[in-house]
């Protein structure tokens, strides 16, 4: 009978006992702090964002149609129906734009669009945090008072020490 010893281990599954190697994780899950997906490829804060966007509307319609038809009832009816269409076919719309997009896209969009549309809203969303700026970015060193068009053109080069001009 052949002798084993622990750091040989008896077969191809047995790591050893290397206490460094077992306390440590050999994987990196990517999707660790993701939300997970509910209802329609919604996560929770797009499905409370897009149940209660719908809600809203609900609410709007059904006290308009309750006063129309002189009928109380018809409010929150007009709200469930309207939740359920919120949930089929809001939860279609924000699963095909947020299809290839960071996991953040979404918030930052609703932040970048309360700073453009409603000041007002910003303090809530914290879109006052966002950097709005359009115009040319640039990532080169340039002479200041040089338009960024005019560095790609080709410059002489001057030498520094041995040897004349290139």
């Amino acid at each position: 009978m052949k002798h084993v010893t622990p750091s040989q281990g008896t077969g191809p599954m047995t790591s050893g006992l290397d206490p460094r190697r077992e306390s440590t994780v050999s994987f990196l899950p990517h999707r660790l702090n993701r939300q997970p997906v509910i209802v329609r490829g919604l996560t929770a804060d797009e499905l409370w964002f897009s149940v209660g966007a719908s809600a809203l509307v609900g609410l709007a319609l059904g006290l308009v149609v309750a006063v129309w038809f002189s009928s109380l009832a018809l409010a929150p009816t007009c709200v469930v129906v309207c939740v359920a269409a919120g949930l089929f076919f809001g939860g279609g719309l924000l699963r095909r734009h947020k299809r290839g997009r960071p996991d953040t896209w979404l918030y930052r969009h609703i932040q970048w669009w309360a700073r453009q549309h409603a000041p007002f809203a910003c303090v809530l969303l914290g879109g006052r945090d966002l950097i709005v700026r359009s115009g040319y970015w640039s990532t080169r060193r340039m002479h200041p008072g040089t338009h960024p068009t005019a560095a790609t053109r080709r410059r002489p080069r001057r030498s520094i020490g041995w040897g004349g001009a290139r």
